[in-house]
């Protein structure tokens, strides 16, 4: 497929200076007069300048017109690249559609493509709503995926009138055919939330995690994150003082370095195979601050791919089995695996109907922990109660 038709080449001028020896900037091939070779590339960039789904009016886009991943690049080209092999492809920006939803299925066509290339997209955007497409590219999969959202707030919303970036996940909720197995939710301020919203979430069994418990425990998140096929970051989920290049301006939320953590783990997650960070405004980044904290989000993301230990195989060698029995008037047991390279943990969550085959689920040392005292950990309850 000539994916080229789809996007605008770079300014090789912008990056001129930024080819310095051991900087990624050196070793990322991008699209300014040749489309790379994204077929045989681990990681590929593309951004997207379409930020319609704020509802913004058509003279209020004419002053935002700047792509919101330029700065980004030029930050992210500039840091020094890590130990080990690096092949990652920038495919510049993608061409938007003539209307929101026609931005929404190319995002999907580009995604779909790259992911049955074993290729990650990394989507630098534009509005929230755009996770909708990026999505919609695991369609073809035919199979549930798993999705996790790092916001401040759940957008989720059943007003009509409101934009498009505060009802995306409504969208995906209510997509045919329905694909999404679990979603989680991290960093949300429940001041933002609507309380039926939040509901809605428990009905469905789904994780959501406030911020303050990012705060207490950022390495309880590492299950979370670990689960997913797909992860989207929305900026107004970190605190103004370290990415004030969002609107509306939020003086509370994750901090840099925790970003940089979720994104890390994301990186070293087997399974996942997209990213998507959106409602960066560049014309706010008068210091360009926010830039530099995408960036550095990137350069872990990109760290922890090149770190992935590929475990899946649970009945090798390379995993110790742990059988944690309950009270003895009580037959049941709960299975734990944890591994002997990376010491991460999973649980086997049996289903309530005999028909549908247990599932091997990430999850924490604390869990594990839990069960030794007889508890059953959430974790299990909520994914015993999705799978039926």
């Amino acid at each position: 497929m000539n994916l080229s038709i789809f996007f605008e080449p770079l300014n090789e001028d912008i990056f001129a200076s930024l080819n310095k020896p051991r900087t990624l900037g050196s070793y990322i091939s991008r699209f300014v007069s040749k489309f790379p070779d994204w077929r045989t590339a681990d990681i590929a960039i593309l951004g997207i300048n379409d930020t319609r789904g704020r509802g913004t009016s058509e003279t209020e886009e004419a002053a935002t017109a700047e792509a919101p991943a330029r700065l980004v690049r030029k930050k992210l080209y500039s840091l020094n690249k890590g130990a080990g092999r690096c092949h990652i492809v920038d495919l510049g920006n993608l061409r938007p559609g003539i209307s929101l939803d026609d931005t929404y299925l190319r995002l999907k066509e580009i995604v779909e493509v790259l992911i049955s290339h074993n290729t990650i997209p990394i989507i630098i955007g534009g509005s929230q709503d755009l996770e909708y497409g990026q999505y919609l590219g695991y369609e073809h999969l035919d199979r549930v995926v798993n999705m996790v959202t790092v916001d401040s707030s759940v957008d989720m919303t059943e007003d009509p009138d409101a934009a498009p970036n505060k009802k995306q996940l409504r969208q995906i909720l209510m997509h045919e055919p329905n694909y999404l197995f679990s979603l989680g939710q991290i960093g949300y301020q429940s001041y933002l939330v609507e309380p039926e919203v939040m509901g809605t979430l428990e009905k469905m069994h789904f994780e959501a995690y406030r911020v303050g418990q990012v705060h207490t425990n950022v390495q309880e998140m590492e299950p979370v994150v670990r689960v997913a096929d797909l992860l989207t970051f929305d900026i107004s989920a970190i605190r103004h003082q370290d990415a004030p290049a969002c609107e509306p301006a939020n003086p509370f939320g994750l901090t840099g370095e925790e970003a940089c953590q979720l994104c890390w783990y994301a990186g070293l997650n087997d399974n996942l195979t997209s990213l998507g960070i959106y409602e960066y405004v560049p014309a706010l980044d008068q210091r360009e601050l926010t830039a530099m904290t995408v960036a550095t989000m990137l350069w872990y993301f990109i760290e922890g791919f090149y770190h992935r230990k590929h475990e899946k195989d649970f009945s090798s060698r390379h995993f110790n089995k742990y059988a944690v029995a309950f009270a003895d008037d009580n037959p049941d047991r709960m299975t734990f695996y944890k591994s002997k390279n990376s010491e991460k943990w999973w649980m086997e969550v049996e289903p309530l109907n005999s028909d549908n085959g247990s599932r091997i689920i990430p999850c924490s040392y604390e869990d594990y922990l839990q069960a030794t005292k007889g508890e059953v950990p959430n974790r299990w309850i909520l994914t015993q109660a999705r799978i039926g």
